[in-house]
């Protein structure tokens, strides 16, 4: 059961004694800029863990083990998402970027550049260069409706010989769902290159009541033949540690290539990240469902403080995740922001620029965190700024 109070009680130094990198890789600011919640996990999820420590589960992955995730999983997108895949098409890998790197490797062109979408995930834009592709940036579209891809702009990368688009859905760092609509959209272009996409679904149970994800696999018979979706629980039950995520399989022709590289695609995977994750999309939604309650808030108090300590500053509410996109370029600060807030007002922040060029002055903020400790965050920027301009 979830009680905002609990959630509320934490602050910050209780929070820094827990240890955690985002507490402790700047020890004097409050930490807002890597994707981890503050809240814990489950209890279904602690359970399970208690249970694989008892018996000493400490081994290589168990068929069993992982075979019980691949039907958590199977389950979650199916109830959840209502995508009707199979077990069987749902494989373990260590975490998302491994996805990344299988989908580049074995099921893109060879040498061909990696098409992304941006402001991106950060490491998106700094994997691909380390496995010798280069990136073609593809700015989204900002109006007063929201944020949407570029489709000619997609077009222009697919024709420029990109081949592999990453689709983050939900998106990091803008918090956009897509809806079934805008994905049959980019299918279009997808198919007309004979393109391939990554679907980076991590965030997938972290949409907000007014949403719904769409898994983007899922839409066509073409978009499944042309898709490697990666997934995990890790971003909303908070177990980035447990290293364990899921790469979904949805054609024939991909599953026949898996064969050949499962043994080394799937190395590395955590038992007891498997058993936490299986726990999380079997027991945990109730517990989720408070989670997304309190981040809801949190998300519309967040537009409040922004407008009230950050005049000028630009802030759409997510549709999903719990992250927030701050655009600071209206403050003309003569530094990185993300510099800027760490020095003056003792923030930790992810710098735009980290996000690709669409992103220079801007700032990721991470609000998975009590909502006090939000709220300080917040008026210490304001104050930065109001001090700056004194």
């Amino acid at each position: 059961m979830n009680d905002r109070i609990d959630y509320d009680l934490l602050d910050a130094a209780s929070l820094r004694r827990a240890g955690s990198l985002k507490w402790t890789q700047f020890p004097d600011a409050i930490g807002a800029w890597v994707a981890e919640m503050d809240f814990g996990t489950a209890p279904a999820v602690t359970e399970a863990l208690h249970g694989a420590v008892d018996a000493a589960l400490f081994g290589y992955l168990p068929a069993r083990v992982s075979d019980a995730m691949s039907e958590a999983c199977a389950g979650w997108y199916r109830e959840v998402a209502g995508w009707q895949i199979s077990a069987e098409q749902i494989h373990p890998i260590a975490d998302v970027l491994k996805g990344l790197e299988i989908a580049l490797e074995h099921y893109s062109r060879p040498e061909a550049p990696l098409i992304v979408p941006t402001p991106a995930y950060m490491p998106f834009l700094t994997v691909p260069p380390a496995l010798g592709r280069r990136v073609i940036e593809v700015p989204v579209v900002v109006s007063d409706t929201g944020y949407a891809l570029d489709l000619d702009g997609l077009d222009a990368a697919y024709r420029a010989g990109g081949h592999l688009l990453v689709l983050c859905n939900p998106f990091n760092p803008l918090g956009k769902v897509f809806s079934a609509e805008e994905l049959l959209a980019v299918s279009e272009v997808v198919s007309r290159h004979q393109g391939r996409v990554f679907s980076d679904e991590i965030h997938a149970p972290l949409v907000y009541p007014d949403h719904c994800h769409v898994p983007y696999a899922s839409l066509t018979e073409e978009t499944a033949g042309h898709t490697v979706t990666a997934t995990s629980a890790s971003k909303a039950w908070n177990l980035p540690g447990l290293k364990c995520a899921q790469l979904v399989i949805s054609n024939q022709a991909d599953a026949a290539v898996w064969e050949d590289i499962w043994f080394l695609a799937s190395h590395g995977t955590s038992t007891l990240g498997a058993v936490a994750n299986t726990a999380a999309y079997t027991g945990g939604r109730e517990w989720l469902a408070g989670v997304l309650d309190y981040l809801d808030g949190s998300r519309r108090r967040l537009a409040d403080l922004v407008a009230e300590h950050l005049p000028g500053v630009s802030y759409r509410m997510p549709e999903g995740t719990y992250i927030a996109w701050l655009d600071c370029r209206s403050l003309d600060l003569d530094q990185a922001p993300a510099d800027f807030f760490r020095e003056h007002a003792g923030v930790a922040l992810t710098d735009g620029a980290m996000c690709g060029t669409a992103g220079r002055g801007s700032v990721r903020m991470v609000f998975g965190t009590p909502r006090p400790v939000l709220e300080k965050a917040v008026v210490a920027l304001g104050r930065a700024v109001r001090d700056r301009r004194r």
